[in-house]
């Protein structure tokens, strides 16, 4: 039987970067230039426009917000105190196009991913199957509290969605255009080695991603309208229909079992940009959240 869903709200552009918050999901609202959060009651409110894309979301140690800049290629900071914004860190000489997704852990450090490539005009030039065949690989940033950034991992095929396991030891980072999961142990210092194949994901690709109690990730899928559950491994466990392409997903809720699921048409600017046809489907899942983001 096929889980019910609902939808909590609608008239966005296209969500990215969903993270449960202090009873709110907060997201980007990216072709509005908007972050923005909503209750699992569809209490829609934009948070604060930027002058800019944003994507990726994640809070410092000392509740300070970072957010991603995406054709700026940078790290922004808002201040929890007075809402003033800052430079965090600049990625432009790893980050070859433009950023998205990020994950924070509990000590503030952050893995940023980027396209590597103008991923939308190739799109349109070329069409999904050969993009997804024939790439420019790229490099997943870590940006340490205090700013500083470097390249934590090269060769890869579209760092997107990120999670960081509950001990704090492993980070999963979903290669969209590679279908696949890709895992490393986080050292000290936050550097990362060991990679490993953690999931192939064919036929389904990992845009956003978020991990649950029972070790199993939930992945949106932007070529179709389903959000995934994934052992590790690679075995399908769940697919939600999601009636909209899904490019983004988070679990919270007072429980953390709460599937937030982010649509949209496309994922094509000039096909979305000026249509508020992005929606929030939300679904009651039996594992609750774990870990970051």
């Amino acid at each position: 039987m096929a889980r019910p869903t609902r939808v909590l709200t609608e008239g966005l552009y296209f969500g990215e970067g969903p993270r449960w918050r202090d009873g709110r999901l907060w997201f980007s609202d990216f072709f509005a230039h908007a972050v923005k959060s909503v209750s699992t009651a569809g209490d829609l409110r934009t948070e604060f426009e930027w002058d800019d894309r944003p994507s990726g979301l994640g809070w410092l140690p000392d509740g300070d917000l970072l957010f991603v800049s995406m054709e700026q290629r940078k790290v922004m900071r808002r201040s929890a105190a007075d809402g003033s914004i800052r430079l965090h860190a600049d990625l432009s000489a790893i980050a070859t196009w433009h950023c998205n997704d990020m994950v924070v852990d509990a000590r503030g450090r952050a893995y940023v991913g980027n396209f590597g490539f103008d991923l939308d005009a190739d799109l349109v030039s070329r069409g999904a199957p050969d993009v997804i065949a024939n790439h420019t690989r790229a490099r997943l940033a870590l940006v340490q509290p205090d700013g500083t950034a470097v390249a934590a991992a090269d060769d890869l095929s579209f760092p997107n969605g990120t999670v960081i396991t509950p001990d704090g030891k492993t980070l999963i980072v979903g290669e969209t255009l590679g279908a696949r999961l890709t895992a490393f142990d986080i050292g000290p210092d936050g550097a990362l080695t060991n990679r490993r194949l953690w999931a192939s994901t064919t036929p389904y690709l990992p845009d956003g991603i978020c991990l649950d109690a029972e070790g199993a990730i939930w992945i949106a899928n932007p070529l179709a309208p389903q959000c995934v559950r994934i052992a590790e491994g690679g075995q399908v466990l769940e697919v939600i229909d999601t009636g909209q392409p899904c490019y983004a997903c988070m679990l919270g809720g007072a429980d953390g079992r709460t599937l937030f699921m982010l649509t949209a048409p496309s994922s094509v600017p000039h096909e979305v940009a000026h249509e508020s046809k992005g929606k929030i489907v939300v679904a009651e899942v039996d594992a609750g959240r774990a870990g970051w983001p």
